[in-house]
Parts: C-alpha cells; structure tokens; sequence
C-alpha cells in the first residue's frame, strides 16, 4: 500500500469513517470530487450529517463566524492541535478544499430543528453530589476563585484569588462563548460553547459534573438568582431553552415567535431583583421577559415591543431600567421594564459594546461607561438624565471597560487596531487617563478582571503563546505572570 493510501486508512480509522473503499478510491484518483461526497467522506463522521455537530462542532456560518476562511483552509490542511481534527492537505487537493469551504460556510436552507427530545439524549452526567468532600486546600475563599478561559487549547484554568495560583486545569468544549456562570454560593460554574454544549463544573472538587447540547448555536447563558433553573440562548434553532440547573434535565423549550416571524435569541440575562430573565431578540423589535415562576406554568411571559432592535443590554442596579442598543444603530435606549415605554435615547458613536461596560459615583450622580467596538473613544453617561458626561479618547477601539468598588480607577483596553497590546487606567473622578499600560509588547492585551477584594487586576495576552498578568491594582506595578494559551475571560 503506498503512503497516501495509508494515510487515508489511518484517518478513516481515527475519524470513525466507515467508507474506507472510497477514500482509499479518492486516494488514487488526482481530480475533484463533488463537495457533498468529499463531505460525506471526509466531515460528516465527526460533524454530522446535516452539519449539526456530532463528535465535532457544528459547521455552520453562525458556528464558524470567530473563524476566518483563511484560517479554516489551514485547519482542513493542517489538523488542530489538541483536538480530534486530522490534517487532510495530503488528502485534498486546492479546489477541494475550497469547495469544503464554501460548504461550511454557507447558511442552511432552512433553520433546523433540535428539540426537547434531542436535549435530554445529549444529557451527560459523570456523578457529582452536593455532599462530594471538597479538595480545595484549607483557607481558600471560594467566592475569590478565578475560572480562566484558555481559548488557546479549550481549558479552563481554576486559579485562587488570594495566593494566585493555579489549582487545576480542566478541558472544555469547543470555542467556549458567552462567559461563565456560577451558582449563588459559587460552588459550580457553569460555561457554554458556541456549537450548544453547555456543562457544570464543581469548584469545591475541581472536576466537570454534567454537560449537554441545549441547542446548535448558543449565544449565551443565564443562571436563576435562586440557583434552580438555567437559561440558554439560542441562535440556532430559535428557542429559549430553560434546564434544571443541576441535572440538566429538560423544564422548557420556548419557541420565540411573534408576530408571524421568529427570531434568534441574541443574548439573555437573570435579573434578581425581578426574579426573571431578560432576552434580547436579534430578528424581532421586542424585549422578553421570562419570570422563573413561568418555568412551571405556561403564564407570564412578556413580550415588550421595542423602536429599535436590541443585540445587548446594561441595567441599572435596581434592574428596572434597560439600556438596549443594535451595534448596526448610534444610540442606545432606555426602557422602563415595570411600564415598558421608552424612557429616553442616548446618542452614541461608534458601535457600543453595552454589556463590557460598568457603573459608578461621580461627583455624587450614578454613570455608566461604555467601550467602543468601532471607534477609540469611551462614553460616559449620566444614568439620571441620560446625557453624555465626556467622551475619552483611547489609544484604539475596546472591547471590555472594568472595576473595583474600591478602586479609584476602571481599566479598558484597546482591543483592536495597532494599539492592541495597550491598557488604560483611567481616574473616576477626573475621567482622565493617568496611566497607559503595555503589558506585552506587540500582543493584544484584553478583558481585565478584579479579585474579589480590589487588590488585584488581571489581564489577559491574547496569544497562543499568552500569559495571564497581574497587577496590583493600587500602585499599578506588575505582581506576577503565569504563562497561558490564549487567555480570554477571567470570571469570578
């Protein structure tokens, strides 16, 4: 047998293929192959039939969009380290995979279905117990635990907020999205991936508890003030499913219709105070609010209709008010959730990133500040009149803005443009910028977090070849450096 025949039997055998006879056929043959064969030669084994995910993610656009077309040839070509992906390049000739390529990335003809049924058999339970004997070292604050996202290699880092060091790491899913979740003691967090598998770690026994696939393409998920029921946000297929937050058995799948059209959930949040959940709609001009009481009744949802479509939120402290805006508008809304009208419209440039902003006193009056996805500038908004305080010129476009009920200071980055791999820490009271940090030269630097006493800032290089850095978050120096791949969010 020559060697690219061979090859082809090593991946049929890796990938779980089952027709040998045509890829070892394919093998000696030098032209190009329809897509839907090479597809269901080569992908369809791990990803699925009708590319839904099975093994392997989904491949579908809204499950590729972090994933540029150029660096899909590589994967196809190359494999992915520290996956189940084979390298295909001695496999495939040029046009092959570029047909593959426009394959994956074009939309289904019509949104697929994944329903209760297909829920509860994705549930996975590898045998946690509340009463497990926790193996966290004596003296750690559970409530000042980091749990990094290594998006380098799909892991999640548990790191202790006091000592800061790294307790243990643990895989995750597949292009991990949408932030990390915890329990109301802290004790599980809970993390979702974009291709619909969301799973439940213990932190107390640093081991994963559960998983399931609540949809095909999540956006993000929401855990109940109470603990009890855990919300997912679908994109695909357009449903809110609403789980048992500790087996993960299936409570509802709200199908989210109005008004003769659906929609793709774009994001949806636990409001406390309300004891409900708050969803924005990307494809309807409405906001929903789904009580938890609604989980076991079929009564009490509202349908909220809106001027403008909403892709993020910010709420006031009190959670009575919503600060909606569509990144394609410039300016966001503010919607009175006990009433449902509008209170006001705020102008803003750029395309504001809602939900990485924060609050704060300045000169005795609640203000938000936002970061900008498409200009270098933050917003300052005055949370009473609605009224833009100043607008702070950075270095380049941001992505998150952080900080510290005892900090002076908020942190932002530049997370786009030449000056990625800048820090900003700017004075609350002064709205000035009073120190520019560069904490890896050339690397982008991201999504700054606090321990959970303001001692500490912590700050992610964006790299495979990254770090988590450390700052003490008063006189601003660097304490320590742990070495990372591709650190993203820091969530406590």
């Amino acid at each position: 047998m020559n060697p690219k025949a061979l090859l082809f039997v090593l991946i049929a055998i890796f990938t779980g293929c089952s027709n040998t006879e045509k890829l070892l056929l394919h093998s000696k043959n030098s032209g190009s192959q329809p897509v839907s064969i090479l597809y269901k030669n080569y992908c369809a084994s791990c990803h699925g039939s009708g590319r839904l995910g099975a093994m392997g993610p989904a491949l579908l656009p809204e499950n590729l969009s972090r994933l540029k077309k150029t660096e899909a040839v590589a994967v196809i070509k190359n494999g992915r380290v520290a996956t189940q992906m084979p390298p295909f390049g001695a496999l495939l000739n040029e046009k092959e995979i570029k047909s593959l390529i426009e394959f994956i990335y074009s939309p289904l003809k019509s949104v697929p279905e994944w329903s209760k049924k297909n829920i509860e058999k994705s549930r996975q339970d590898f045998g946690c117990k509340p009463d497990d004997k926790s193996l966290l070292p004596a003296g750690i604050d559970p409530l000042n635990l980091f749990v990094i996202v290594e998006l380098g290699d799909h892991h999640i880092t548990v790191l202790d907020g006091d000592k800061l060091v790294p307790l243990k790491r643990l895989k995750t899913d597949f292009a991990v999205h949408g932030g990390v979740k915890f329990s109301p003691g802290g004790r599980y967090a809970y993390i979702a991936s974009r291709d619909g598998w969301i799973s439940r770690y213990d932190l107390y026994t640093l081991k994963l508890c559960n998983r399931v696939r609540a949809g095909i393409n999540i956006r993000n998920i929401a855990v109940s003030a109470d603990g009890k029921y855990l919300a997912a946000a679908n994109y695909l297929p357009h449903t809110l499913a609403i789980l048992d937050a500790e087996n993960f058995s299936v409570l509802r799948v709200l199908a989210v219709k109005s008004g003769g059209r659906s929609s793709r959930v774009s994001a949806v949040y636990s409001a406390p105070p309300r004891k409900s959940f708050i969803l924005a709609l990307k494809d309807i001009k409405e906001v929903w609010e789904f009580p938890y009481s609604a989980v076991k009744r079929d009564r009490g949802l509202r349908k909220i209709k809106t001027e403008s479509f909403i892709d993020d939120f910010f709420f006031n402290q009190s959670y009575s008010e919503l600060i909606g805006a569509s990144r394609a508008e410039q300016s966001a809304l503010v919607l009175d959730l006990d009433s449902g009208r509008e209170l006001a419209r705020i102008k803003l440039s750029g395309m504001p990133h809602l939900g990485a902003g924060i609050s704060f006193d300045y000169h005795g009056r609640r203000v938000m500040a936002l970061p900008n996805l498409g200009k270098g500038l933050i917003s300052v908004i005055d949370m009473s009149s609605w009224k833009t305080v100043k607008e702070i010129k950075t270095a380049g476009p941001g992505f998150f803005i952080r900080s510290h009920e005892k900090s002076p200071y908020f942190w932002a980055d530049v997370f786009f443009g030449p000056n990625r791999d800048k820090i900003h820490v700017i004075d609350k009271k002064t709205l000035k910028i009073v120190k520019t940090l560069i904490p890896a030269p050339g690397k982008t630097s991201a999504h700054i977090e606090f321990d959970r006493y303001g001692r500490y800032a912590l700050v992610s290089i964006w790299d495979m070849d990254g770090a988590l850095v450390i700052y003490d978050a008063g006189t601003l120096k660097e304490v320590k450096r742990i070495k990372m791949k591709k650190p993203s969010g820091k969530y406590n």
